[in-house]
């Protein structure tokens, strides 16, 4: 069996709160877990105590057997200093695409094109 531990979304619309939860792979985000480990709630100031609550024990447990913590949450444990968490940076993500890249090649070979007819232009 393969556990995850994630955030399990409750709280009203557009007042979010999230459960740390562990729960089987395959088992959707607010649907069955096997246990609740703490609380997140991102409308609480970023320095507040109460915006993250883990149970710091049960967390330890959870990844000494093997439970993958998804991003946010391996944030949240970093925090916490459970975890250590590896900085990634992928540059080449933000650069744009081929279609992207086309065009604005294109556009630049145009303008080129135009400042060369006008350059040659204006000699005769």
């Amino acid at each position: 069996m393969a556990a995850k531990i994630r955030l399990s979304r409750g709280g009203a619309k557009k007042r979010p709160y999230y459960y740390v939860v562990v729960a089987h792979n395959a088992s959707p985000r607010d649907g069955r877990y096997i246990e609740q480990i703490g609380t997140f709630n991102p409308m609480l100031p970023k320095d507040h105590a109460d915006r993250v609550k883990l149970i710091e024990d049960r967390c330890k447990y959870w990844l000494s057997v093997g439970a993958q913590p998804t991003d946010r949450v391996e944030r949240l444990f970093d925090g916490a200093g459970l975890l250590k968490r590896a900085p990634r940076n992928n540059p080449e993500k933000s650069k744009p695409k081929k279609k992207a890249q086309e065009r604005t090649a294109a556009k630049a070979k145009a303008a080129e094109d135009a400042a060369a007819a006008a350059a040659s232009g204006g000699d005769a």
